[in-house]
């Protein structure tokens, strides 16, 4: 006996979808997915994410399916439904967007897709050379959105009307750019100010060009020419900070690096940041002086496509390697911003200045990451990732932190997720500290929260904090270093009880004097410092953080070493026996800082006696060190402190090379003892550690090897950078535990 089929009963859901579901053809999904189940309802964009009515017999089906099937841009957060009462609609639709305060947040800018670049190079696409090409999976998000909901309506491309043909496939299911807030072509989008031959041809002979991009301007030349590298150097007042290059494809990154299949991924995928790659050599050495790893970017917007396919010539192969290698570095002038309007602030830097008429309205320079013990980490935050949020373990109040002075950012929280701005920059200059003014305003409203209170560094000083006073809300004040710990610990989500080690350059301690070797206590909102590095000398206050010959004298005047040899060569140089004589003095200022204390190792080997930028000596010694090397009697730990006086004194007798692979190797074996005997009187089986030494990745790394040999688990900073770029996030979560204690005390 043949059986019927059994239908489904036809039923309605209401489905709330919540996460970065907007500019990313979530929409299209749905409609997609409903329309081959053949179901009715619709689907529309509100200020939570994404809101679905769906009827029918295969509703079951269209939910399972639901994030499954979702766009690769995508990242559903949760999905919420509910059956209502059937209402037999005839048909599925996007409905208008509906406005009200926004819960749902917002996708990061994305790397042109494959589909787009074929298009891009296709004579029968009408998009072929168009350099403003983007679909539903590609293209700017959140620098170019104004509002939420993600609509046309409410990003830069308002001001462009769509022609019949995008008419047509904004409109059209079948089509990649359906629902596509982005879309334009050359009849009716932006358009670049210069021929994409022109830029090519001044790069050909050696200028520099200032190209406005997705989240700025960048300043471009040609990589193997050493005459306009130097040039450009001159122009930023760069002498040595190492620039980045851009490549055309995943496939040229042979040519020019030699990386991981990790570092290839990363560099390769929808976010395309700058990667640090260890440097295959055939560029100028004035590319990243004295460094052996270089920064490698893809091209990841279409003029960039574009002009590599000039450049290239007819020997060019989008997916193929291209030999063509540019220098590519923010396009700022004078520790600035990076520029967003016209470009005019970089015409004096530029030789041929390309901008576009499309407003950006959110800058974002380009992020900078690598990878350290086995996984991604940042060391500069911003496109491809700002607003992703960091998921937090608890609960709180609204909380708006502005970070320290260095490598600003500012952190907005809204329940469990913790929005970390773009990189700010260092708050030297009036137009920066506008840029964190502007910043903490546009991330707050965008988020749609109104903060109850205001987070910033201990320093009295500081710019940051300076602007969390003048927000008018309630202020809490974090110590810097258990700020960096308490960032690591809240993107792993730990809660309770936290040991952490903070190995930094620079921060006010409680006491007043300058930290930055730190091991402490997280306890809630609270911290308690367990030890530290025996203090040096800070000869010059923050004249010795520039120069690394003054913490070698102050090393050799106190290990009782200011008549050796080392101290006399190094005093030698014109302010070196004041130098001497104040590190001398006992009632001078000190600095348990790991930083001066790569400084002072730096001097006495010799290699870096003069910083042009921060961090430059540490970079050069983990350049020089093939790899680490233990001095095994080459510090003490008494009563918290660790000293490495037996290491300082074996540097003065070694050369650079040697000195570097001693210097890592014991720090390493040292720092992972000391903290291993905290962790055993605490009862402790994992360790955060943070702080700008951390972006060292020979150090990070023999740290956590010998971490785990000992059977602790090391946690490193991969969501956020370890360095003050990471500070507001550590400063938020202790202060809105601050704020929820006084809450219940209320």
């Amino acid at each position: 006996m043949l059986m019927e089929p059994v239908i489904p009963r036809p039923e309605r859901l209401r489905v709330r979808v919540r996460g970065a579901v907007q500019g990313v053809g979530f929409r299209p999904h749905v409609y997609r997915l409903a329309r081959r189940l053949d179901l009715a309802g619709f689907v529309l964009n509100d200020g939570d994410g994404v809101l679905v009515e769906v009827e029918g017999g295969g509703v079951r089906t269209f939910l399972a399916a639901l994030v499954d099937e979702a766009p690769p841009l995508a990242r559903v957060d949760s999905v919420d439904s509910m059956v209502i009462a059937t209402r037999g609609d005839a048909g599925f639709a996007i409905a208008d967007s509906r406005g009200g305060a926004a819960t749902t947040r917002l996708a990061a800018d994305a790397a042109t897709c494959a589909a787009c670049r074929v298009e891009l190079f296709d004579p029968a696409s009408r998009f072929h050379h168009y350099p403003f090409v983007t679909c539903t999976q590609c293209g700017p998000r959140f620098t170019m959105a104004a509002a939420l909901p993600y609509d046309r309506a409410t990003t830069a491309m308002a001001s462009f009307p769509m022609c019949d043909a995008c008419t047509r496939d904004y409109h059209d299911p079948d089509s990649r750019r359906f629902h596509a807030e982005s879309i334009a072509c050359p009849a009716c989008g932006p358009q670049l100010s210069h021929a994409i031959a022109d830029i090519a041809e001044v790069l050909r002979g050696g200028g520099i060009v200032a190209l406005k991009g997705i989240g700025g301007f960048q300043l471009l030349c040609d990589a193997g020419n050493a005459d306009s590298i130097a040039r450009l150097r001159a122009a930023k007042r760069r002498p040595a900070r190492p620039f980045a290059i851009m490549l055309a494809n995943a496939a040229s990154i042979p040519l020019f690096a030699e990386a991981s299949p990790a570092e290839c991924r990363l560099a390769a995928g929808t976010a395309a940041p700058i990667v640090l790659m260890r440097s295959r050599g055939g560029l100028p050495a004035a590319i990243a002086p004295g460094l052996d790893r270089i920064g490698v970017m893809l091209a990841h917007a279409p003029v960039h496509h574009l002009l590599f396919a000039a450049l290239a010539g007819p020997a060019f192969s989008a997916e193929g390697p291209v030999q063509v290698s540019l220098v590519a570095t923010s396009g700022n002038a004078g520790g600035e911003p990076i520029a967003i309007d016209d470009g005019a602030a970089l015409a004096g830097i530029a030789d041929l200045v390309v901008s576009h008429d499309r407003a950006i309205l959110h800058r974002a320079d380009d992020s900078v990451m690598q990878v350290i013990d086995g996984a991604p980490a940042f060391l500069r935050r911003a496109r491809g990732f700002v607003p992703e949020p960091v998921a937090l373990a608890e609960d709180g109040p609204d909380v708006i932190a502005f970070g320290g002075h260095l490598k600003s950012t500012v952190t907005v929280t809204r329940g469990r997720e913790a929005f970390v701005s773009q990189h700010i920059g260092d708050l030297d200059d009036a137009a920066t500290l506008r840029f964190l003014r502007d910043t903490a305003a546009r991330l707050s409203d965008l988020l749609g929260v109104t903060p109850q209170l205001a987070a910033c560094d201990l320093h009295p000083d500081y710019v940051s904090t300076r602007a969390a006073e003048a927000s008018g809300l309630p202020v809490r004040r974090v110590q810097h270093h258990a700020a960096h710990l308490a960032a690591v610990a809240a993107e792993h989500r730990l809660t309770g009880a936290v040991l952490g080690a903070a190995l930094d350059g620079h921060g006010l301690g409680d006491d007043g004097t300058s930290w930055g070797g730190e091991l402490m206590l997280l306890e809630s909102a609270s911290h308690r410092r367990l030890g530290n590095l025996k203090a040096l000398p800070l000869p010059g206050g923050d004249r010795a953080t520039r120069e690394p010959w003054r913490m070698a004298l102050a090393a050799c005047a106190e290990l009782g070493l200011a008549g050796s040899p080392a101290a006399q060569r190094i005093a030698a140089r014109p302010g070196g026996p004041a130098v001497l004589a104040l590190a001398q003095r006992r009632d001078g200022a000190r600095t348990t800082s790991l930083g001066r204390l790569f400084d002072a190792a730096a001097g006495l080997l010799g290699v870096c006696d003069v910083q042009s930028f921060e961090g430059e000596a540490a970079m050069r010694l983990e350049a020089l060190a093939a790899g680490p090397l233990v001095l095994e009697d080459g510090f003490r730990v008494a009563d918290g402190i660790l000293d490495f006086s037996p290491l300082l004194v074996a540097l003065m007798d070694v050369d650079a090379a040697t000195g570097a692979r001693l210097l890592h190797g014991t720090l390493a074996r040292g720092i992972a003892s000391w903290l291993a005997a905290a962790a055993l009187l605490h009862g402790q089986q994992r360790f955060v550690l943070g702080g700008g030494c951390l972006m060292n990745r020979l150090l990070g790394e023999a740290i956590a090897a010998n971490l785990r040999q000992a059977g602790i688990t090391p946690l490193l900073a991969h969501a956020v950078p370890p360095n003050d770029g990471g500070l507001s996030l550590g400063q938020a979560v202790i202060a809105r535990r601050h704020g929820a204690t006084i809450a219940g005390e209320n």
